[in-house]
């Protein structure tokens, strides 16, 4: 086999070779090749943009009425009795539970102070012949 030096042989030109001062106007004739006018673009939610608003407005609509109904609804307050018939018909809730949630401006709601002379006791002891009945419950 025959020695190859690298340094020694004729090299092969490539077959492309760029004209003089190509790269210097490149750019303006590529700008004059380009159409004057650009076409008009169609945007892909331009058929379906009514129905994009009427979902939107539907969505809004929808969550604001709760909204609405929660800070306008007047605050009324429960009576007595449906809240001692909701007590006394909750088996979770006991005595102790009731206690333990009071504090001294609440006792003192419910004290009620009763000025009965000893006269007047008396009285309805002597007169009612079932004396019985009350001393036993």
């Amino acid at each position: 086999m025959k020695t190859f030096k690298l340094e020694n042989e004729p090299k092969i030109e490539s077959g492309f070779k760029t004209p003089e001062h190509y790269f210097d106007d490149f750019s303006a004739r590529v700008m004059q090749q380009l159409p004057e006018e650009e076409p008009k673009t169609i945007s892909i939610f331009s058929k379906r943009k009514t129905w994009f608003y009427a979902a939107a407005a539907i969505l809004i609509f929808g969550l604001s009425i709760p909204i609405y109904n929660q800070f306008n609804s007047p605050y009324s307050e429960i009576d007595d009795a449906t809240l001692e018939n909701y007590i006394t018909y909750q088996s979770s809730v006991s005595n102790t539970d009731l206690v333990n949630l009071l504090n001294e401006e609440d006792i003192q709601k419910m004290s009620i102070d009763l000025n009965i002379e000893d006269k007047t006791i008396e009285n309805e002891l002597t007169e009612n012949k079932n004396l019985e009945y009350y001393l036993l419950n």
